[in-house]
C-alpha cells in the first residue's frame, strides 16, 4: 500500500506531497508539530497531544487550522488510508505561506500537514529487552523548550552526536550541570534507594505526554517518585536510568557515556514501569 499524506485540505500520494517554497515553516521554522502513537489502530494519549498542540499554537500566536473534532476526523482518515495498525501519525502546523518577511503576515491561513507510518512493535520490545546507551551533550537550545516547535536543529545535532558515538539518545546538560532532557525524549533516573526521579516541567523542557501519563500511573499505583532536577553525576551513578517518549514508551538505559548503569542490563524498576505503561496503552486501545 502506497503512503498517503494530508496537505492543506487534500489527501495526496506521499511521494508527490509538497508545500509552497515560501511556507514559513520552511523559511523560518515558524510552526509546531505533534507525534501521536497508534497501537492496535487506536491513538494513544490523543487528547493530551491535541491540548499540547493548541498550547504551542497559542504561544506562537498561530491560528488553529481547524477545530478539534474536524482535526480528529482528518487524523483518523489519514490512519485509515495508510492502513496503520501500529505506528505513528505526524501533524505539523505552520503560520502559512507568505512573502518572506520576519513579522507575522496578515490574513494568512495556517498550513496543516499530516503523515503516518507503520512501526514494528516487535522491534521496540527487542530494543527494550537489551536496553540502550546514551551520551551527554551541552544543551544549546532556546529558552522556550516547552513549545513543541519545528525548530529542531539543536536536537538534530544532539541526536547525531548520539549516533556518531553508537548511542540511541543524547541527554542534554544545562549550564549548571543539570540534566534537562533527551533530544527527543524525557530523562529519568532511579536512585540507589529505588526512588524514581525526573525533572519538573518548565520552559526548559518539553512537557512529554508519555511522561505525564506515566506519572499518573505511578500515582495510581503508589510508586514513589520525585520531580526535581538531577546532576550528571547522579545520572552516571544511578541505580537505573530510563527515558520516555511517544515512540519509545518507557525504555531502559544501560550505559551513559562510559558509565555502565547497574549491572549493564535493563533494571527491574524500569521494566516494571514499562509494563505499567504498556497496560495503560492496552487499556486505551
Amino acid at each position: 500500500m502506497s503512503r498517503i499524506a494530508y496537505v492543506n485540505g487534500q489527501y495526496q500520494p506521499h511521494s508527490h506531497a509538497n508545500v509552497h517554497i515560501e511556507d514559513r515553516g520552511y523559511q523560518f521554522a515558524d510552526g509546531v508539530y505533534e507525534v501521536v502513537t497508534i497501537v492496535n489502530s487506536k491513538m494513544i494519549d490523543e487528547e493530551g497531544h491535541l491540548q499540547r498542540l493548541w498550547r504551542s499554537l497559542a504561544e506562537l500566536r498561530i491560528d488553529a487550522p481547524m477545530k478539534a473534532e474536524p482535526l480528529k476526523m482528518v487524523m483518523r482518515e489519514v490512519v485509515r488510508r495508510n492502513g496503520i495498525v501500529n505506528g505513528i501519525i505526524y501533524l505539523q502546523v505552520t503560520r502559512g505561506v507568505a512573502p518572506r518577511d520576519h513579522p507575522f503576515p496578515k490574513n494568512t491561513p495556517p498550513a496543516l500537514v499530516m503523515t503516518a507510518k507503520r512501526l514494528s512493535m516487535d522491534k521496540a520490545e527487542k530494543t527494550a529487552e537489551k536496553g540502550v546507551s546514551v551520551v551527554t551533550v551541552p544543551d544549546i537550545r532556546w529558552a522556550r523548550c516547552d513549545i513543541k516547535s519545528v525548530s529542531l536543529l539543536p536536537n538534530v545535532l544532539a541526536k547525531q552526536a548520539a549516533k556518531d558515538n553508537g548511542a540511541y539518545e543524547a541527554f542534554q546538560i544545562d549550564a549548571d550541570g543539570m540534566v534537562t532532557e533527551g533530544s527527543s525524549t524525557n530523562a529519568w533516573i532511579v536512585d540507589q534507594n529505588g526512588k524514581v526521579i525526573t525533572r519538573p516541567t518548565s520552559n526548559e523542557i518539553l512537557a512529554g505526554i508519555t511522561r505525564a501519563s506515566l506519572i499518573r500511573e505511578l500515582e495510581k499505583k503508589g510508586v514513589e517518585f520525585e520531580l526535581r532536577s538531577f546532576t550528571v553525576e547522579e545520572l552516571h551513578n544511578a541505580r537505573e536510568v530510563f527515558l520516555t517518549s511517544s515512540t519509545s514508551y518507557v525504555l531502559p538505559v544501560v550505559k551513559v557515556d562510559e558509565h555502565v548503569i547497574g549491572n549493564g542490563n535493563p533494571g527491574s524498576i524500569s521494566m516494571t514501569l514499562r509494563e505499567i505503561y504498556r497496560e495503560f496503552m492496552n487499556a486505551a486501545s
